[in-house]
């Protein structure tokens, strides 16, 4: 395998992994110590269904890039618009809405598209 097919097979894989640590971290608020231990975990385990959901297609991107790959870039795309408008809302500042979705679906759509360069890349040096 050359280099360049090494780190386009690797890149979306650390993207992704970094990605999806970055929304886990969101789930730390709903540490609270007036809750008992297992309301904690219970309330914990809900705001984390997002990353398990994203770890999931991690797995199934990591034996098949191109599925993946689509599903990323539509999750990515998919989720920019609901978010931004989430944002707005909350701000009414079109500058902060869009460094929000930057930060937190844009990485997944590139996550997808290098997924599916990998994919190919890979399909054509075999070939």
């Amino acid at each position: 395998m050359k280099i360049s097919t090494r780190v386009l097979h690797w890149l979306p894989r650390i993207i992704c992994i970094m990605g999806i640590l970055f929304i886990s971290m969101f789930s730390i608020d709903a540490l609270n110590s007036e809750l008992t231990i297992w309301q904690q975990i219970r309330s914990l385990s809900m705001h984390l269904i997002p990353s398990f959901v994203l770890i999931l297609l991690l797995l199934l991107s990591w034996k098949r890039e191109l599925i993946g790959g689509i599903i990323f870039m539509i999750i990515g795309l998919g989720f920019s618009p609901i978010i931004f408008i989430h944002n707005f809302k909350m701000n009414q500042s079109i500058w902060i809405s869009l460094g929000v979705i930057s930060v937190i679906t844009i990485p997944f759509a590139i996550v997808g598209v290098l997924f599916i360069v990998s994919h190919y890349r890979k399909k054509k040096s075999i070939t």
